[in-house]
């Protein structure tokens, strides 16, 4: 994430602001332009950036600002009937509202797919919605358990339909079943994260004609889905998993390990352009692990060499974990990255820059 600050006053802002808690001026992001920008008046319901690269646009906020989950913008040829910005015109179902505590649940869900979505764009990945795309395009349910507790929904992905269980963004409930799962790790942004996974396996891998290449890192995923499943959780825990996957869940089937090292990449180039926007920099002591990371890495996201991402990233996540275990408080990045696992981001790495787009 990049830092931005007020275009009125200079005042940091977080990536969630909808006003300066400064000067008091809206603010909204600019998808377009990976931007924050602060806001003054332009007509009903319009707005003028400060931004100076913008000032000349007017521009609205999406429809789902009124119900503060949402401070992306668009532009005025959405102003006819409900607009919605570019993240959330990929939503097909939304929570149901009448259900009091599920407003905060909707808004914790958005933040995270609002975080996954400028990583998207910065990526400069090929996104196609419903109506590009009718079969296979991208597309997002909120979806409570049914009343009669006759069910339960479950997280997933089908054919571009990202399915998240509403009960996720209870934070209790999401713990829960972290540890009943003996996860080290599970947020609503490492879902989405994990889960967009599937959605570019099947644009980038099986739609491109790169499945043989994919097998021949990740296994081949022609095995059965739901047997492997079931062995998965009928099995004990392989003892040398951490050889040649990054998780766990990995271990399931090849779409998962797929996904689960798609989820990390994205972990990875997210948290690295946040180190280098603050300036952080780290310069171990101890030798072989890794070079300092900070403002002399190029853009993770379009620029990075692999190996430059990887020797940024090692060092990080041993001092951040240091700092976190002084506090008493868990790893910040829990895994471990064997030659097994950076072969497989490795895999991910080109995957990604060959297909990006503008």
């Amino acid at each position: 994430m990049k830092l931005f600050e007020c275009q009125s006053c200079g005042q940091i802002l977080f990536f969630e602001n909808t006003v300066c808690e400064h000067c008091r001026h809206p603010i909204g992001y600019l998808p377009d332009r990976s931007l924050l920008t602060a806001l003054d008046p332009a007509g009903e319901r319009f707005w003028h950036p400060l931004e100076p690269s913008a000032q000349q646009e007017r521009v609205l906020y999406c429809s789902n600002h009124d119900y503060d989950v949402c401070n992306w913008l668009t532009g005025p040829d959405a102003a006819g009937g409900k607009p919605f910005c570019f993240a959330c015109r990929f939503n097909r179902t939304i929570p149901n509202l009448e259900i009091p505590e599920n407003l905060e649940r909707w808004r914790k869900i958005e933040v995270a797919k609002h975080r996954l979505f400028y990583t998207l764009l910065r990526l400069k990945l090929p996104i196609r919605d419903r109506r590009e795309d009718p079969e296979n395009g991208l597309v997002f349910d909120f979806l409570d358990d049914p009343p009669d507790g006759s069910s339960s929904v479950m997280t997933g992905h089908s054919n571009g339909v990202i399915t998240l269980a509403m009960r996720e963004a209870d934070d209790a409930s999401r713990e829960r079943m972290r540890v009943e799962m003996g996860e080290y790790y599970r947020t609503l942004l490492g879902h989405f994260r994990h889960e967009i996974g599937h959605y570019y396996w099947n644009l980038l891998v099986r739609d491109a004609g790169r499945l043989d290449e994919c097998r021949a890192v990740f296994g081949d995923d022609r095995a059965d889905y739901q047997q492997a499943l079931q062995t998965y959780y009928d099995s004990p825990t392989p003892s040398n998993w951490q050889d040649s996957h990054v998780s766990i869940y990995a271990t399931s089937h090849p779409w998962e390990d797929f996904a689960e090292t798609w989820a990390h990449y994205l972990h990875i180039v997210s948290t690295l352009e946040t180190a280098c926007a603050f300036g952080v920099s780290v310069n171990p002591i101890v030798k072989g692990i890794g070079r300092a990371s900070g403002r002399k890495l190029g853009d993770p996201y379009t620029e990075a060499s692999f190996e430059d991402i990887m020797q940024a990233w090692l060092p990080l996540t041993y001092a951040v974990n240091s700092l976190n275990r002084s506090m008493g408080l868990a790893d910040f990045y829990p895994f471990v990255l064997t030659e097994g696992v950076m072969h497989k981001l490795a895999f991910i790495h080109p995957l990604i820059r060959e297909s990006q787009t503008g």
